[in-house]
């Protein structure tokens, strides 16, 4: 799904881009799928490549698992990118939530038209768990969530990304970024009054495109490239 926007990041960094537990290339074990166990496994992943500190980039589900590698293991984050995620799960449109409760072994065979499943067909290991993927994808999404304590718990610094059409609204996007502490006061001319989070909604995409456009890539990267605060 990245294809578009990995070589652009990868000009200036080296870039590893991982299929989450039986996504891609990445076979199926046999436990449920969480966002705290996958978390776990980036982690390790991390661990295992003797790399002290990466920047840890996620879109929507990779977004979420992202995120619990920075309230999980804090020492292996140095900068943190959400791409088009809630940080609770009523933080996504009504109807996202309802197409989310659809998810699972019935919407396999409809699903089989799409961009996903034929991606999934084409570098899967094993191309017929495809249900057993959306069953347990579905059983992830049913779960509540509020990450919004945990958040509070995270001192990488961060950059949220949404498009202004995504799949939650923008004020949702703005109380995320107010979790981490900006949008509280005025920065100031020195911009002595800005946090160490910052926040992007990038014009006319949506979360169905916002992963494979050049503006993802020309926000993160200076992000990224940025000198890390002083206190850090």
């Amino acid at each position: 799904m990245f294809g578009e926007v990995v070589p652009l990041l990868a000009k200036t960094r080296r870039v590893i881009a991982i299929d989450l537990q039986a996504h891609g290339r990445t076979a199926d074990i046999d436990r449920p799928m969480s966002f705290e166990a996958m978390a776990d496994d980036i982690a390790a992943l991390i661990k295992h490549l003797e790399i002290e500190k990466a920047d840890a980039m996620g879109y929507s589900l990779g977004g979420g698992v992202a995120l619990r590698v920075a309230v999980q293991h804090p020492g292996a984050v140095r900068k943190l990118v959400l791409v088009s995620i809630a940080y609770k799960r009523d933080g996504w449109y009504p109807e996202i939530l309802a197409g989310m409760a659809q998810v699972g072994a019935a919407s396999a065979e409809p699903m089989k038209q799409t961009p996903m499943y034929q991606m999934y067909a084409r570098i899967a290991p094993k191309p017929a768990d495809w249900p057993v993927l959306l069953t347990k994808i579905g059983d992830l999404l049913r779960k509540d969530y509020d990450w919004s304590k945990d958040v509070s718990r995270i001192k990488a610094p961060t950059l949220l990304l949404f498009g202004d059409a995504d799949a939650v609204p923008p004020a949702h996007a703005v109380q995320f970024f107010e979790l981490f502490g900006g949008g509280k006061k005025d920065g100031g001319w020195d911009g002595s009054g800005m946090s160490n989070s910052r926040l992007a909604i990038l014009p006319g995409l949506t979360h169905y495109t916002i992963f494979s456009s050049p503006m993802l890539a020309s926000t993160v990267t200076p992000f990224l490239e940025a000198p890390m605060p002083g206190n850090m």
